[in-house]
């Protein structure tokens, strides 16, 4: 693939944080917008959401989600792209979901990059030993097996490393970049070891991309400019990386010794996860909810993105057992590869949606992966401002859970390709604070995860998806 398009991709896997870094909340005069019988039609759905947050809140699906992901992720663990403990959780979930008395489960086949990670580690050696905690960046190179022993070179930002690039000829550049916001400061991440090559760096050590540390590295894919040599690179806590900027500071030359066993392997095949609730009278149109299966492969991936992937079939499998099957088919899709740079997002717009027919029967995308913390509401990229109104009308609805909030902005990684092509796209928005504390770390575990919150976030999945392709009127679009 050619570094353009990888690019692309991974610039759409760095846009699920997107909604943390702009947020437009809206509102909206619906008597001026919408005509007084689709306003009506709308809030006569009240009883049918509050069934539904009942059921969930309250009746026999309480704390059934928490459960339900909670012995998926304790099982398999992390599930990077290319491994055979992501094929194995396919394999379950394939037939968890034929459990469930859907209408339709299958799979479809998405090529997938198999990145190895392989023993690693990162030493001061010079003026004296001290460990680094680090985690080698998905896509890297690995080191010779004897690893890179060099002095180091901290710079705060690509300009200071350019300002100093005389100085980093045959040293680990370290990028000691302040994090401002996910969307801006992970280019560091992606795009450091390119950098500190062209300047003849030997290696690239970057500061995890968090807002806060306990000294945990944070991982995530990086990337090569085509036809550029490439240099091993890696994570380091925000503690380390500021403990060498700061002996750099005091005039002291710190080396360090960096061995990592990183194998780039050949493209494997991996499987979008796919299930259907079929609709009544438009059954061939259709409101679509995701998450994506993968993870890194560190922690359990319950927080990226397990709770998103979980809520989206949880809420076909509980509107079945309501007895609620709306007029448009409503389809759980749990994403594959989205970690590498949205693969299974892409594979999945390239086989459906190069019709234009086809995207307009997608009513609705509909993607979670910024965690399922307690839900406020959803975000939305759509254009038009009736569609704008009509989801704010349909929010209004969730008074009593208080996720009533919409925000407007750019919308999940997988679902991009269809809101560039003008379908609407909405967003889980959830009181996400800490949501870049335990990103792609060893953190990422059920311990993040809370059984109301999951409840919450079900509910609200469920039920406003379930208006979405129940409502006699369509979102619209230009």
């Amino acid at each position: 693939m050619g570094s353009t398009v990888l690019q692309l991709l991974l610039l759409l896997a760095a846009g699920a944080a997107w909604a943390a870094d702009d947020r437009q909340v809206y509102t909206c005069n619906a008597t001026q917008l919408l005509s007084p019988e689709l306003v009506a039609e709308i809030r006569s759905y009240a009883p049918v959401v509050q069934n539904i947050i009942d059921y969930v809140l309250r009746g026999p699906e309480r704390n059934r989600t928490y459960e339900e992901l909670a012995k998926f992720v304790d099982r398999f663990g992390a599930r990077i792209s290319g491994s055979r403990n992501l094929e194995n959780a396919i394999d379950y979930m394939v037939e968890l979901l034929g459990r469930q008395e859907l209408d339709r489960v299958y799979t479809e086949r998405v090529a997938v990059p198999h990145w190895v990670r392989g023993n690693e580690s990162a030493w001061i050696v010079r003026p004296r030993m001290q460990k680094l905690n680090m985690l080698g960046l998905g896509g890297s190179v690995g080191t010779s097996p004897s690893g890179i022993t060099a002095p180091i070179l901290v710079v705060r930002s690509f300009e200071e490393l350019q300002s100093n690039a005389s100085k980093a000829r045959g040293k680990v550049v370290v990028f000691d970049e302040e994090f401002v916001s996910y969307g801006r400061t992970v280019e560091y991440r992606e795009n450091g070891a390119a950098a500190a090559e062209r300047v003849g760096a030997v290696a690239a050590l970057v500061r995890s991309v968090t807002p806060f540390s306990i000294g945990s590295p944070h991982t995530g894919w990086m990337n090569y400019q085509r036809g550029e040599p490439r240099i091993p690179c890696a994570s380091i806590t925000v503690e380390d990386a500021q403990l060498l900027r700061r002996l750099q500071d005091r005039g002291i030359e710190v080396h360090v010794h960096l061995i990592m066993d990183a194998q780039n392997l050949p493209l494997t095949t991996s499987r979008n996860t796919i299930a259907e609730l079929k609709g009544t009278t438009m059954p061939d149109e259709v409101v679509l909810v995701s998450g994506h299966l993968d993870s890194w492969d560190v922690g359990q991936g319950a927080m990226d993105d397990g709770g998103g992937a979980f809520i989206s079939w949880r809420a076909l499998a509980l509107l079945r057992r309501l007895g609620l099957r709306p007029r448009r088919t409503l389809r759980a899709l749990l994403w594959t590869g989205e970690e590498e740079g949205v693969w299974g997002g892409r594979a999945y717009y390239e086989r459906h949606g190069a019709q234009p027919e086809a995207r307009r029967l997608l009513n609705l995308v509909m993607e979670s992966d910024l965690g399922t913390f307690r839900p406020l509401g959803l975000r939305l990229a759509a254009t038009d401002t009736r569609a704008r109104c009509m989801v704010a009308q349909v929010l209004r609805l969730f008074g009593s859970i208080n996720a009533t909030q919409l925000t407007l902005g750019p919308d999940g990684p997988d679902i991009q390709p269809w809101v560039d092509a003008g379908v609407p796209g909405a967003s889980l928005d959830t009181a996400n604070k800490e949501y870049f504390y335990f990103h792609h770390t060893d953190g990422d575990s059920m311990t993040v995860e809370d059984p109301t919150n999951l409840d919450l976030c079900t509910a609200l999945w469920a039920a406003s998806a379930f208006v979405f392709a129940d409502l006699s009127e369509r979102l619209p679009r230009p």
